[in-house]
């Protein structure tokens, strides 16, 4: 059964996302009982929408909450829009002054009242430190119980963090009394000394939440729309939501550095930092970066945001050598199937390694493919890789030639007698075909070291593509032809210009010789 999405209501076909408004807030939203926002007839759209339209609602019912503290009602304790110490005894330092001007401007009495000097005294004994709590809360009280309505702070009396606020927002009154008593003399260019002042950061005018979830939603559709994106929503998911999870909220606008620096270190733990670089924070950055270009966010906060990744020593070649590549395909060319194993992953271990030998390609694109991907033409055969298949990096199909040992060993007559569909996997849909291709993957790399043949460091799959690249060089090719058989884009623009024929890349691959296999060997 689906799990129901919060927020979301279903009327006569349309989709809404609706929330209700407490009681005390209805008065300053137009007396309206709730808040609705469309989100069309399509179920999919209506969830990917969502999370933007619940932040819109929420940002609503958040400047409700600030009407009707001005009107002395606190609904909120929480601090949606936190502000540092800092920046709330300046937004302090400036509201008293601009009352002190309106003052001014409405009595010519104001200006002859002076300034209360033992009141003085007692916020300089305050912002020295040396104030109890209650001589604080006194002096403080009412203005930390303003910036708490606000959701700038939910600091609670008596905690360390209640007090630096109070002895703060004290030091600020104390600057205010100083510019009054300046303007009381006809001065008026005065500016705050106090470091809590100086050194606060410019507040940045209140906008709207834009949700980070929403944001990643419409960062993949705007992909899927160009026809990639599947993978990156696969891997880039469980990002997103531990981000959220970290943060404790879903406001992309109050991301902040030091934010995502805590956020990469609580990662770190867990993850390498090679995975944290690659996935992690590169993920967050595209989206980010994507959020910018369409005019979502004003900066992103993410672009300096770096981990550094300890390069990588090898103490050998990443490709196989040529001993270790001929007891792999021996040992493949003798595979038996296994009591409980299915005859598809036996089929996988029996001619994906030959299809990786001679091909360079990656080995989840080789454990996808279907019947249907083995082409005839001329009387020479060839498999088309295709993200039609499951998934493909570059998002392009490419044909490769198979070579003659492969046929030899008897690969034609295993696709002729293969029923439509994955050849090496059982799948009812390209989500299933993509997640069955990686878990036959993931088992020819668990029984290709269980041979006890790769050494540390070399990942069994993928040093088939090291290997492939290495004998092309050798064998004097072209690195354009090698790159377009293995599926690599071209290093210049020059490169995207004219085709790698069947027939070039039939030469190269032609040219790599059979390997010697024990006769004695035998597959059923």
């Amino acid at each position: 059964m689906a799990r129901k999405v919060k927020y979301l209501c279903d009327r006569d076909g349309r989709f809404f996302a609706r929330i209700v408004i407490p009681k005390p807030l209805r008065p300053y939203l137009e007396n309206k009982t709730e808040l609705r926002k469309p989100l069309g007839a399509d179920y999919r759209e209506a969830t990917r929408k969502i999370h933007s339209a619940i932040a819109e609602m929420q940002f609503s019912l958040r400047q409700a909450e600030i009407k009707a503290a001005d009107a002395g009602r606190t609904v909120t304790t929480s601090a949606p829009y936190a502000l540092s110490i800092e920046q709330m005894a300046l937004r302090h330092y400036k509201r008293r002054l601009e009352q002190d001007t309106e003052a001014r401007h409405s009595s010519s009495l104001y200006a002859s009242m002076g300034v209360d000097d033992s009141f003085a005294q007692e916020l300089k004994h305050a912002f020295t430190g040396k104030a109890s709590n209650q001589q604080l809360l006194d002096l403080a009280g009412l203005s930390i119980d303003f910036f708490r309505s606000r959701g700038n702070t939910a600091v609670e009396y008596g905690t360390p963090e209640w007090r630096q606020l109070a002895i703060a927002l004290c030091a600020a009154e104390y600057e205010v009394l100083s510019r009054i008593a300046e303007r009381d003399e006809g001065d008026f260019a005065g500016e705050p000394s106090h470091p809590a002042l100086t050194r606060a950061e410019p507040i940045a005018a209140e906008r709207p939440p834009v949700s980070l979830t929403g944001l990643f939603d419409d960062y993949i559709a705007s992909r899927k729309l160009l026809g990639a994106g599947e993978e990156s929503e696969r891997r880039w998911k469980p990002v997103f939501d531990n981000l959220r999870k970290f943060l404790k909220h879903d406001d992309a606008t109050r991301l902040t550095k030091q934010d995502l620096l805590a956020w990469r270190d609580n990662i770190l733990k867990n993850r390498s930092p090679k995975t944290v670089r690659d996935v992690w924070l590169a993920s967050l950055r595209a989206v980010l970066n994507w959020a910018v270009r369409e005019d979502r966010l004003p900066t992103n906060v993410a672009a300096d945001v770096h981990q550094d990744v300890q390069k990588r020593r090898y103490v050998r070649e990443r490709g196989f050598t040529e001993e270790e590549a001929t007891r792999i395909l021996a040992a493949s060319f003798a595979y038996q199937k296994g009591e409980k194993e299915s005859v598809k992953t036996a089929a996988a271990k029996r001619w994906v390694p030959f299809l990786a030998a001679f091909t360079g390609a990656r080995v989840t694109e080789l454990t996808q493919l279907r019947k249907e991907d083995v082409h005839e033409k001329n009387g020479r055969r060839f498999i088309r890789i295709t993200p039609d298949a499951g998934s493909v990096k570059t998002g392009q199909y490419r044909d490769v030639p198979l070579h003659p040992q492969v046929r030899e060993l008897g690969f034609d007559a295993f696709v002729d007698g293969s029923a439509s569909g994955p050849l090496f996997f059982d799948a009812s849909s390209a989500k299933g075909s993509l997640s069955g291709a990686r878990t036959v993957s993931g088992r020819l790399s668990e029984w290709v070291r269980g041979l006890g043949v790769v050494p540390d460091g070399v990942q069994p799959n993928h040093a088939w593509r090291h290997r492939f690249k290495t004998l092309g060089r050798e064998l004097g090719y072209s690195d354009r032809v090698v790159d377009a058989i293995c599926g690599h884009a071209g290093r210049t623009a020059g490169d995207q210009y004219g085709d790698v024929t069947l027939e070039a890349k039939e030469r190269v691959i032609y040219a790599l010789k059979h390997y010697e296999l024990d006769p004695t060997s035998s597959f059923d």
